[in-house]
């Protein structure tokens, strides 16, 4: 077993890991399976990084998945003019409109937090 350096690596890693989950589980297939995830997911980070939304964004997303509209998130923003000047990206979330959003919409405070 080796890094995964190349696109084609991956895709030997890849394979193998399909074989191996049709295999009988014994613990020399377990362990090779283990591994070769190991080294799958590390290299999906390198080559595919997930950038973090923005808190505009995880809202947006929020709104979407609920079936939100303005409306909706108002209160938790103070006002339908709040709103949308945070979704239009010009006024910045404040620590009480942080509370809110999660307590009200269960958005994760890492989202609603820019650093």
């Amino acid at each position: 077993m080796k890094p995964i350096r190349t696109e084609e690596d991956y895709s030997n890693c890849l394979r193998r890991i399909d074989i191996l989950m049709d295999m009988p589980e014994t613990q020399e297939n377990i362990d090779e399976l283990e591994i070769l995830s190991i080294l799958a997911e590390k290299y999906e980070q390198e080559q595919f990084p997930i950038s973090t939304p923005s808190p505009v964004e995880a809202i947006k997303f929020r709104m979407e998945q609920m079936g939100l509209t303005n409306s909706d998130i108002a209160p938790s923003l103070g006002g339908h003019n709040r709103v949308s000047e945070v979704l239009k990206g010009k006024r910045n979330l404040s620590i009480n409109m942080i509370r809110n959003l999660h307590k009200d919409f269960n958005i994760p405070y890492e989202s609603l937090i820019e650093v």
